[in-house]
């Protein structure tokens, strides 16, 4: 089976990637997914990329069908999609709203090349790729034995350089005629066509198994071209190009001054016609400067008419016509036609600048005349600053002069360059930069035909290279002077050709240029962009589009010259580049030659193994890594002979494409000159002699060598060794290992390099032994360059003949022992399976080279196959290189697990581990894993997977010993079944591991964890409701929050439950070995409340447990967990702090309403949920002052519980708390330990608490007695908190029902008044709380409510109060996010449009990015960092008493979403489709925080926008519950 490849590409809003290559290969799927930044809106995303059966065009987009994977819209899972079946450059963009783009980027899909009469695949790291100068190949017929030679050395692509007709420079990429096959390469009477070379370029294919690309050139033609003479429009002309004007008269002032050098005219200046010295130089630097400059005044071209320019001013000062737009300051306008004297001045800045005070007197003509007057003085000065050092003219002719004489100091006296002697008429002193068709004339003549667009649009400007210039930039148009200022270094054969903007601007060169490239990509496998960073990007799109249509798998190489890998990938992925060209020769020694080969291309040895779907990440663009190109110097002059083979091997073990030059291989000691090259390549003759100059043979050069090298290159890259390791074993000796990940198979190639002549060069005799690990199967080859008694070197005046003096001595695939160049010094042991050989070296002597094969030994090469085996029942990825054994089917074991045991499994943070003994696993010198189960390391792999970080702590860890590898199945094995033998199954598994090399460990590791968890995460969503599993990623990350939070500790966390009930989880307890009930516990969050007596919360259990267990349809533990709580009522309260129910504290007001809203949420979410009403109920306090009562001393129903809860409130409950004192609270004053609440009989509402205790889940109390805030709660929310009021009317309402239904026995409670006993109904105490609500919590702010005691304290208008008769009245008025609490549970209580004001204040107030303000940021107490160790004077601040005034608390946000929805949906429309939106985009980012978290949780807080608060938890449980009801209701 074959996964399928998909990768995704996150789009994030206004994330622009037109600079990023993005590669993928056909058959892959891309899919577009929405970040954060795009969640919740409507995003379309449009490409290029065609339908299946349509055209590509470049500009024709389309828009992309979302997918839904869910079924539902949730934009965290959706994504749209392309299958990639076809080659190219394609782009995508986005946009959202009125936002058509708001990002974009491109794809580029690598093409399928085929070769052999089967057609079967040549993978691009395959390819071997060799050069020919096609003028240099004679007689079409003749070009089989001569192109036979790159067979016979084991090449497989053939790149010819332009096969059209050649300008008279015979330039290889001077081409006159770009739509014919050239006639010389026709012996006399034939005339062979393009069909021709078709036919030899398709039986290469088939029968040679050989493909061949060529040059395409679009920048130029050559200067002799004919259809240029016809179609002039085609170059940059002075007609069509007038900004060249100036430029032009210099070339031709340079020009005549060449002739007089030659006539010999300046002898006495001192500059001869064979310039030879710096002195030379200096003369044409005076001579340019008194005599050349001088007489052409370009000056002229900048300056103004001063006449004409004051008459023009006087004119309109007369006429009266004086009105203006301008500003003042003179303004020079250039002439676009660049006429001498040409320049214009903006009359409305001449009027500004030179009318001073405008008034009738002012047009008098005296004062006319002073205007003018002024106007030409500055004119006149304007045009003198021409001169001046600085302007625009003189920083011209400065670079002019400079550049000139550079040029002439490298072609005439640089020992680099190309020494061109004297100067005369076919050499001239610099190259000319336009073409000149006519007869010789003066300068002066010359000047005049300035005026006669006829024969001025026949001066066509050559092209070049500009160095250092901006690739992106046409240097050739207006607003480049590169022309004048003589930078360009010129090609002086060739005509740049002006395309412009698109086809119509120049029909002609379109047209023609696109039937070149038709034609080429008719007959070829491939095009080389010759000169591409300097084609203007728009024609080589176009261009290419058209190839494409013509050959779908085009093959494009191109050389770029950018200077820039960000530059280069705009070359890259506008033209669907497959391979950009790299040259070996770049490197200036072996260690960054070396250094190429790890960079382009392959993974690290030990490498990760990649998901299927994974992320789509950026990509340096594939090589084609050369050991020289043909257009560059030849390595012999630059190194030395012998080092042509140790770079070669260097070359061929880099994991991309390679290739070289024709000549190279052969030891040409030149460079092979692309114009000057008039010469054949010699023919193929198996038996050559080594002197032979026309022929070649395998004895010739290093030709024996190179088929060896070749051979090895294209067996490493079908077999899939793409795995890389360079070391640089010294100065000269580089070793390349290549791996292949599946098989475990290496070959590792050391060769010694010669960049210097050993003649001259004294190398190191003695060469250090290596150490190889694992068992050597063979020498694949050993080669090493020898010298011969075969004549020197004489270069040949009819064949380019290399040099007979070197040759290879080869053998190939040969045991260790019959080696020459090397032998084994035996086998150390480094570990249980791992053998390192210890190699010497006898021959390895500069120029040689030796590749071993290395397999693992044989114990550990059977065990990783076993390894394989067990792990191909994951991934079908793992069966190469398996053993074939008997399956044990692991997800059957996981099957087992309970989620309970998948908290153990999964999780479980150090403090829940210590209660065991244990605790999590410590990484030395780095940190302590945040998990013990599987979800420690998975966080910490997930950041070390995709980079192939191996040189991270975790993976140096696991190749230095055992340690880790036995903590994860240690813990596991010592648990009862079935995790003991899930244990047993990973310690098998393990225990394979460890006897293969320690490289690998972390790679196996982590594929045994990936298994290990992605099975335990299918098996925990098996046992969870069914929309978590028919749910978003998202909706699932948030589900294993139940498993995190919901676990089984060494002590039992819940009281008893009744033996009566069913489903009640029994163990043998650990420490009594008895009997023990062992129900799931909720802890509070990780890591703080995890463990002991402060793992367990009555408030936070009660706000997590619907989102967490029943939501997840964890029914029967929930209902555990409700029944265990309610054994634990007294005084009418549900413990705040559970302490098993022993020391619980019954000291808040809210946990019991908490506890009754999810007894009425089990009964809705679960079937037959009213039947909890019937459960037993153990009560452990039966009377508020007894003794705790043992199990089933004294059970009630659920029922009578709920009827004890609500008649206790209505009663008015009032108690000491028990062991009040320092004892149970250090900080809490004595006043705080008193207790109550009741219900206010005006109001119905349930009220309670004083300023010294805090009975709410804003519970923080001073604890500072420097600030002086020690025993005084910061929030006291005393009186009647808003969100207790929501849960009563929201539990009253309920029981209601339930009783009008016969579910629930009490329709009220009986009370004591006033010494009487009174009957209230619950029917009339919820129409009482209906009809108080809105009177007493909606803050109008009008000054006539006449509902408002408090006029004067409202300092925020249309918004509900957080309490109710505080005894700081100020504080009911405070701003905070508790209001949304009760539009959830009790919408009935607000009007619609009253609640939606209020959650628009509370959105622009409160909504942080993840969390909610707990206090209106404009109070003046508010502070939004939270620093519980910080101790200073400040009351509000310090010992983290702003806890709750301020900070952003995440589970807040959740009601707060749900509340918006709610309302959103009776307001309908557009209000509810704008609500969904920012719903999605908040929790997008609650999604991201969540993926990139190593708990997986989110967070009990943040500070101020979103920071980072170190004292909150890490994962807290109500805020991941709260944030999956959001999902729920969505």
């Amino acid at each position: 089976m074959h996964l399928k490849q998909i990768r995704v590409l996150m789009l994030n809003d206004k994330e622009n990637l037109q600079r990023t290559l993005f590669r993928l290969e056909q058959g892959f799927e891309l899919q577009f997914r929405l970040g954060p930044s795009l969640q919740g809106k409507r995003v379309m995303v449009h490409t290029n990329y065609p339908l299946e059966g349509q055209v590509f065009e470049r500009n024709n987009f389309r828009v992309l069908a979302w997918n839904y994977p869910t079924g539902r819209e949730d934009d965290s899972d959706k994504f749209c999609s392309l299958d990639l079946k076809i080659a190219g450059s394609y782009e995508y963009y986005f946009g959202h709203g009125d936002t058509e783009q708001s990002g974009r980027g491109y794809i580029v899909v690598d093409p399928v090349l085929r070769v052999g009469a089967d057609s079967h695949v040549l993978p691009l790291d395959c390819i071997t790729i060799q050069t020919y100068l096609a003028k240099c190949l004679g007689h079409l017929d003749d070009w089989p034995i001569r192109l036979r030679v790159s067979k016979e050395s084991g090449y497989n692509m053939i790149h010819f350089t332009p096969l059209q007709t050649l300008g008279e420079s015979r330039s290889c990429y001077s081409l006159a005629d770009q739509l014919t096959f050239s006639p010389e390469f026709s012996p006399a009477g034939q005339n062979y066509t393009w069909a021709d070379v078709g036919a030899l370029v398709e039986k290469l294919q088939k029968e040679w198994n050989m493909l061949c690309i060529t040059d395409v050139v679009y920048n130029h033609t050559a200067a002799n071209s004919l259809w240029i003479k016809e179609h002039p429009e085609c170059g940059y002309n002075l007609v069509n190009s007038p900004h060249l004007r100036p430029a032009w008269v210099l070339d031709r002032a340079i020009w005549h001054l060449t002739t007089r050098i030659v006539e010999g005219r300046y002898k006495a200046k001192g500059l001869p016609t064979d310039i030879t010295n710096e002195s030379h130089l200096t003369a044409i630097r005076s001579v340019l400067q008194q005599d050349v400059y001088p007489q052409i005044k370009l000056w002229e071209f900048f300056q103004v008419k001063v006449d004409n320019a004051v008459e023009q001013f006087r004119a309109l000062l007369q006429n009266d016509n004086t009105k203006t737009d301008g500003k003042k300051g003179l303004k020079i306008i250039q002439d676009q036609m660049y006429h001498r004297y040409g320049n214009t001045v903006d009359m409305n800045s001449a009027l500004e600048t030179f009318i001073p005070h405008r008034s009738d007197s002012n047009s008098s003509p005296q004062h006319i005349e002073e205007c003018c007057g002024w106007l030409r003085q500055k004119l006149n000065e304007l045009n003198d600053e021409q001169y001046q050092i600085g302007s625009h003219y003189t920083q011209c002719i400065l670079c002019a002069a400079n550049c000139i004489v550079g040029n002439v100091l490298y072609e005439r006296l640089a020992d680099h360059g190309p020494k061109l002697g004297p100067v005369n008429r076919k050499n001239p002193l610099v190259t000319r930069y336009f073409t000149f068709p006519y007869q010789d004339m003066t300068l002066e003549q010359e000047m005049q035909l300035l005026d006669q667009p006829d024969k001025m649009c026949h001066f066509l400007a050559h092209n070049g290279w500009v160095m250092g210039d901006d690739p992106l930039r046409n240097f050739a148009e207006p607003g480049s002077n590169v022309y004048l200022r003589r930078e360009l270094i010129c090609w002086g054969d060739s005509v740049k050709l002006r395309y412009g903007k698109k086809p119509e601007d120049c029909p002609y060169l379109w047209a023609h240029m696109q039937k070149y490239t038709e034609i080429t990509a008719k007959y070829f496998h491939g095009v080389r962009l010759d000169n591409c960073h300097s084609t203007p990007l728009h024609v080589a799109e176009f261009m290419l589009d058209v190839a494409r249509t013509v050959c779908p798998n085009l093959y494009v190489v191109a050389e770029l010259f950018t200077g820039s890998e960000e530059l280069d990938n705009i070359f890259v992925t506008k033209l669907g580049i497959s391979s950009l060209i790299r040259e070996a020769m770049s490197a200036a020694d072996s260690h960054e030659e070396g250094r190429l080969v790890y960079r382009y291309g392959g993974e690290p040895v030990g490498a990760f193994v990649q998901p299927s779907l994974r992320p789509l990440m950026p990509s340096i663009a594939h090589a084609m890594f050369l050991d020289v190109t043909h257009d560059n110097e030849c390595p012999i002059q630059r190194r030395s002979a012998l080092d042509s083979l140790p770079s070669s091997a260097i070359v061929s073990m880099a994991c991309c494409a390679t290739g070289s030059t024709r000549g190279y291989d052969e030891l040409v000691p030149h460079q092979i000159s692309v114009v000057k090259e008039e010469r054949f390549y010699p023919k193929w003759n198996p038996s050559a002699t080594p002197s032979s100059t026309g022929e070649v043979g395998s004895q010739t050069g290093i030709i024996a060598g190179k088929l060896a090298l070749n051979k090895l290159h294209q067996e490493l890259a079908v077999q899939g060794f793409i795995q890389v390791y360079v070391d640089q074993v010294d100065a000269d000796i580089v070793a390349v290992t290549r791996h292949c990940p599946s098989t475990h198979q290496s070959v590792v190639s050391v060769c010694r390099t010669a960049f210097w002549d050993p003649k001259t060069h004294q190398y190191d005799t003695n060469v250090s032994p290596m150490f190889i690990p694992g068992k050597i199967e063979e020498v694949v080859l050993e080669a090493r360059t020898v010298e011969r008694h075969a004549g020197s070197y004489v270069k040949d005046d009819n064949y380019i003949n290399g040099m007979p003096e070197y040759t290879v001595e080869i053998k190939e695939h040969i045991p260790l022992k019959d080696s020459t160049v090397a032998k084994s010094s035996g086998v150390t042991s480094k570990g249980r399976s791992e053998f390192v050989q210890e190699i010497t070296f006898q021959k390895l002597t500069p120029g040689s080279v030796i590749a071993f094969r290395v397999s693992l030994d044989p114990k550990a090469q059977r065990l990783v196959g076993v390894l394989r085996f067990y792990l191909s029942q994951f991934s079908p990825k793992y069966r190469r290189g398996s053993l074939i054994l008997k399956q044990c089917v692991f997800d059957r074991l996981m099957s087992k697990l309970t989620l309970a045991d998948l908290n153990i499994l999964l999780f479980r943070c150090d403090s829940e581990e210590q209660e065991d003994g244990g605790g999590c696993y410590s990484i030395p010198g780095w940190e302590t894993l945040k998990y013990a189960g599987l979800q420690g390391l998975m966080s910490v792999l997930a950041d070390i997977r995709p980079n192939n970080d191996l040189g991270h702590p975790v993976c140096a860890n696991l190749r230095q010993g055992d340690w880790l590898i036995d903590f994860v199945s240690n813990r596991l094995t010592m648990r009862e079944e079935p995790l003991a033998q899930v244990g047993q199954w990973l310690g098998a598994m393990f225990n394979y591991l460890k006897h293969i090399p320690r490289y690998l460990i972390p790679c196996y590791f982590d594929a045994i964890l990936v298994s290990t968890y992605t099975t335990a995460l299918d098996a925990a969503y098996k046992l969870m409701s069914s929309f978590i599993q028919n749910g978003s990623s998202f909706v699932r990350h948030l589900a294993l929050g139940s498993i995190q939070m919901c676990g089984v500790g060494r002590f039992p966390a819940l009281p008893p439950l009744s033996t009566k009930l069913e489903a009640v989880p029994f163990r043998i307890s650990p420490i009594t070995e008895q009997k023990e009930q062992c129900c799931v516990s909720l802890a509070a969050g990780l890591p703080h409340f995890s463990s002991g007596i402060f793992r367990c919360w009555g408030r936070d259990t009660f706000i997590a447990l619907r989102g967490l267990m029943l939501l997840t349809g964890r029914h029967t533990e929930a209902r555990n967990i409700i029944l265990a709580f309610a054994g634990t009522l007294r005084h009418g309260l549900i413990p705040n702090l559970l302490g098993e129910g022993r020391c619980a504290r019954y000291n808040c007001r809210d946990a019991v309403w908490w506890w009754l809203q999810c007894i009425q949420d089990y009964t809705i979410h679960v079937a037959q949920g009213h039947e909890i009403l019937h459960c037993p109920v153990t009560r452990m306090y039966p009377t508020d002052d007894c003794e705790p009562c043992k199990p089933g001393e004294v059970e009630q129903f659920l029922y009578d519980v709920i009827q004890e809860a609500l008649q206790r409130h209505l009663e008015g409950i009032s108690f000491r708390e028990r062991n009040a004192g320092p004892k149970i609270d250090m900080n809490m004053r004595d006043e705080g330990f008193n207790v109550a609440a009741k219900v206010d009989p005006a109001t119905g509402f349930v009220t309670g608490g004083n300023r010294f205790n805090c009975g709410t889940w804003m519970d923080k109390m001073g604890e500072s007695e420097r600030a002086r805030n020690k025993g005084m709660p910061a929030t006291p929310r005393d009186g009647a908190a808003v969100e207790i009021v929501g849960l009563s009317k929201s539990a009253v309402r309920w029981v209601v029902e339930l009783h009008a239904k016969g579910l629930f026995p009490y329709d009220g409670a009986k009370v004591h008044r006033d010494g009487k006993e009174v009957f209230i109904s619950y029917s009339q105490w919820n129409q009482q709380l209906q009809q108080s609500f809105e009177a007493a919590f909606w803050v109008s702010g009008s000054p006539n409510d006449p509902n408002e005691k408090h006029p004067d304290l409202v300092h925020k208008r249309g918004i509900y109060k957080d309490s109710y008769g505080a005894s700081s009245p100020w504080c009911d008025y405070q701003l905070r996010p508790n209001f949304t609490i009760a539009m959830v549970v009790a919408p009935e209580l607000f009007t619609v449009e009253r609640a939606w004001k209020a959650l628009e204040v509370a959105e622009k107030k409160l909504l942080g990015p993840l969390g909610m303000k707990t206090l209106d940021c404009d109070d003046m107490v508010y502070c939004g960092v939270y620093d519980n160790a910080l101790d200073n004077d400040n009351y509000n601040l310090a010992k983290g008493f702003n806890y709750h005034q301020g900070p952003e608390w995440l589970w807040p946000v959740g009601y707060f979403l749900r509340a918006k929805l709610y309302f959103a949906k009776k307001l309908g429309g557009e209000t509810y489709n704008t609500t969904v939106t920012l719903v999605k985009n908040v929790l997008s980012r609650h999604y991201t925080h969540l993926e990139r978290s190593p708990w997986k949780g989110l967070p009990e807080l943040t500070n101020e926008n979103g920071q980072y608060c170190p004292f909150s938890c890490e994962t807290q449980a109500w805020s991941l519950s709260t944030v999956l009801e959001v999902l729920f209701d969505l």
